[in-house]
């Protein structure tokens, strides 16, 4: 007996089943990520990417500021202020190639970075984070899927994605998010009250409209508003020799990260240098430039007792730590000593994840100023995050009625993916 195909059925279903391939998510690896940010700008000759030694004038030889120093991968070096990284760097990878064309502003760059594209005037896109919270969740019910420790604005917020995908956000360890504990002038009762009352007033809402996204994140704060959750931010349950090995202000915020990716946080943010250690963070203009060591040897404590502390604890590989930055620095000297801004060529660094880590990625030139081999562009780093945390980089998200790639076309380093 003959069988009669519809060929537009049958077109139909195939359009679906590509559709559907390009939305199934990556093998998964990690479940979830540290983002550690270095605002203003992280000089990748005098960190991760190292020259020969400049002389520290405008009118004299460009190049590092500080001599390099060998680490555990053959042929890789990196400043002398980075000691304990250097120590571990079989178990990191220095993304050398990392590029874009947005290099004299911050902001503009800095959203760049953490959104993957550039400012549009008709929709404002997810950041990294709020996509990973979006996509995969929250690892427990009594966390939120997305916390930065540091200050907040729209360059980490959740674009056209709502509330749902917003971050909890904090910037004292100690003390942890404001506004999860009730007022003392407010009992359980007069609390219940009021949550009926809420209830009440968006009960109703549709299913994807603002109020009805509204309505969710309000429910989730009121379920992180108990103990259980306020416990994860107690760093004194820690051992002191735990505390100690990731150092000081900065190096808790990470121990803090690991606590709470251990709870089950997809996505955590964790901004350096929010007390400026060195007066003018890494943003290093003129006299700036001065106390730059201090940061990097910060950074080398934080990262280093990171690292070691998830292997230690088993979840290195189920955690991909990242540190990221929304420009480099040339290796000319400015009048006063300091450096100016470079897009070009800098240097951003990842971590465990389940990746193929092999200490450096991609070359410079002699100056650290154009990309030679292996250039990684914004949406390309993007891409190897998402395909670490089992998001695959071709999915589209929906603005409205309108289909969103997470990324501008970016593709997964693939040197880097295990």
């Amino acid at each position: 007996m003959e069988t009669k195909i519809d060929r537009r059925a049958l077109l139909g279903t195939a359009a679906m089943a590509a559709v559907a391939g390009a939305a199934a998510p990556a093998r998964r690896r990690a479940e979830a990520c540290i983002f550690l940010w270095l605002g203003g700008g992280m000089g990748q000759v005098d960190t991760f990417d190292p020259k020969a030694v400049g002389n520290g004038t405008r009118t004299g030889k460009p190049g590092s500021l500080y001599p390099s120093i060998p680490t555990t991968v053959p042929g890789v070096r990196v400043c002398e202020h980075l000691p304990k990284v250097a120590g571990i760097m079989e178990r990191l990878t220095a993304v050398r190639s990392v590029n874009h064309k947005v290099i004299d502003e911050h902001a503009f760059a800095t959203n760049l970075v953490h959104t993957g594209r550039m400012i549009s005037g008709n929709v404002t896109y997810p950041s990294i984070g709020s996509i990973i919270a979006h996509t995969r969740g929250a690892g427990a019910p009594d966390v939120p899927a997305y916390m930065l420790i540091g200050y907040p604005n729209v360059s980490r917020g959740p674009g056209f994605l709502g509330a749902k995908a917003n971050h909890v956000y904090l910037t004292d360890t100690e003390a942890g998010p404001s506004g999860f504990s009730r007022p003392a002038t407010v009992d359980a009762r007069r609390a219940s009250e009021r949550e009926g009352l809420l209830a009440g007033l968006s009960a109703d809402a549709p299913g994807g409209v603002p109020l009805a996204a509204y309505r969710q994140a309000q429910e989730q704060a009121l379920r992180l508003s108990g103990p259980g959750f306020l416990r994860h931010f107690n760093l004194k349950d820690e051992s002191a020799d735990v505390r100690s090995s990731y150092g000081g202000e900065f190096g808790q915020r990470c121990l803090l990260a690991r606590r709470l990716v251990e709870a089950g946080v997809r996505f955590v943010e964790v901004s350096h240098n929010l007390n400026f250690l060195n007066g003018t963070g890494w943003d290093v203009h003129n006299e700036g430039i001065r106390n730059q060591h201090l940061l990097i040897r910060e950074l080398d404590t934080a990262l280093s007792g990171l690292v070691i502390d998830l292997e230690r604890r088993g979840i290195l590989d189920s955690t991909l730590v990242v540190v990221a930055t929304e420009f480099g620095r040339p290796p000319e000297f400015d009048g006063r000593g300091g450096r100016g801004h470079q897009g070009s060529a800098f240097t951003m660094v990842l971590a465990g994840g389940g990746l193929r880590h092999k200490g450096a990625h991609g070359v410079t030139d002699d100056a650290g100023k154009k990309v030679l081999e292996a250039g990684v562009s914004i949406p390309d780093f993007h891409a190897t995050i998402l395909a670490s945390l089992g998001v695959n980089p071709a999915l589209e998200l929906m603005d409205a009625t309108r289909p969103v790639p997470v990324t501008d076309g970016g593709r997964p380093v693939e040197a880097l993916m295990g």
